[in-house]
């Protein structure tokens, strides 16, 4: 989405890690409808904004289970949702898990792991949850760390990886793969018409290592050419491609609306936040897909921010919400 400073890139949450805002929280939780005692996914949990309002419904008899790519999040998320780290009880499968019970006498069991929702479509488990949520996209948190290299606003490397331990960086990704490739690549996850013309300037620029350095050679090689264009920075697409590719977000949401039906008990609900229309294509494709077979859909159109909530957080204004209802 396009944000004050120009950078037209979804994100998840606004006003950064101490006052986190979590995009249409409201309408989020009234979808997912949820049940006391029942158990439920918050398949990214980022910073914990939407998993904290789902555990409060929960009381002492629930569960909630969050997954999250990036470890930093889930620490963070940890100490909202009030899991203390000495409590922790750690496994490897699918990923690094923590769960605890807080103190508080009707909060739930919370399980934090650190992983891909992805890793769904690869379980046994079958009728699982009560509900689903998914937030995609990147966070504030991920955006202003610099050290991170998803944003060209500040120099850093070029790194992207939402799991800062695994998988290529866009680094790699940039310096190795052939020209064509990487046209694809920008073509296909940042819809960029002039992706040909900016992969030659890639390749002609190298090695490039950090951010700005990659943010000047796109510049230089796709200067706007209208009004239209220069509302977004020339490397905006660009940016969203490369990180979209590294982290591999949409062959992760593809696998987790399979594992959807599988995992949701009868009348369990799904709820996806996306933030471009790649994203959006897919949660719409699949859903119309498994209607009356499935789902029962609860939203025609997607659901997106008031005028007020895009007043008080503008990265709400690209979110787009679509919600069903498994049969």
């Amino acid at each position: 989405m396009e944000t004050d400073s120009g950078q037209d890139i979804p994100e998840r949450g606004g006003r950064g890690q101490a006052g986190h805002v979590p995009v249409l929280l409201k309408e989020a939780i009234d979808f997912l409808a949820v049940q006391r005692g029942g158990t439920y996914l918050d398949a990214t949990v980022g910073l914990g904004g939407h998993s904290l309002e789902i555990a409060k419904r929960l009381g002492a008899p629930g569960h909630l289970i969050g997954f999250d790519k990036d470890p930093k999040a889930l620490q963070i998320a940890a100490e909202k949702l009030a899991i203390r780290p000495s409590s922790f009880a750690v496994r490897e499968v699918p990923g690094e898990e923590r769960s605890a019970k807080s103190d508080q006498r009707d909060w739930p069991t919370v399980t934090l792991i650190h992983g891909s929702f992805a890793d769904l479509a690869n379980s046994e488990q079958r009728t699982a949850y009560n509900g689903i949520l998914a937030d995609l996209g990147v966070s504030s948190m991920q955006l202003e760390d610099a050290a991170r290299g998803f944003s060209f606003q500040a120099e850093g490397p070029l790194d992207m990886r939402m799991n800062p331990m695994s998988g290529s960086t866009a680094e790699q990704v940039v310096n190795r793969i052939d020209e064509r490739e990487l046209a694809d690549v920008i073509y296909e996850f940042g819809e960029e018409r002039r992706s040909r013309r900016i992969a030659r300037a890639i390749v002609r620029s190298r090695p490039i290592l950090t951010t700005k350095q990659l943010a000047d050679v796109i510049s230089a090689a796709a200067r706007p050419m209208n009004a239209a264009e220069w509302r977004i920075h020339p490397a905006t697409r660009t940016f969203q491609a490369l990180r979209i590719f590294v982290n591999r977000e949409l062959d992760d949401l593809k696998a987790l609306l399979e594992a959807a039906p599988r995992v949701l008990k009868p009348g369990g609900r799904l709820v996806v936040i996306s933030f471009h229309s790649l994203e959006d294509r897919i949660v719409k494709d699949a859903l119309r897909a498994g209607k009356d077979k499935y789902f029962r859909l609860l939203t025609k159109k997607p659901v997106t921010a008031s005028e007020e909530e895009i007043a008080s957080n503008p990265r709400a204004r690209s979110a787009k919400m679509r919600a069903a209802e498994r049969l």
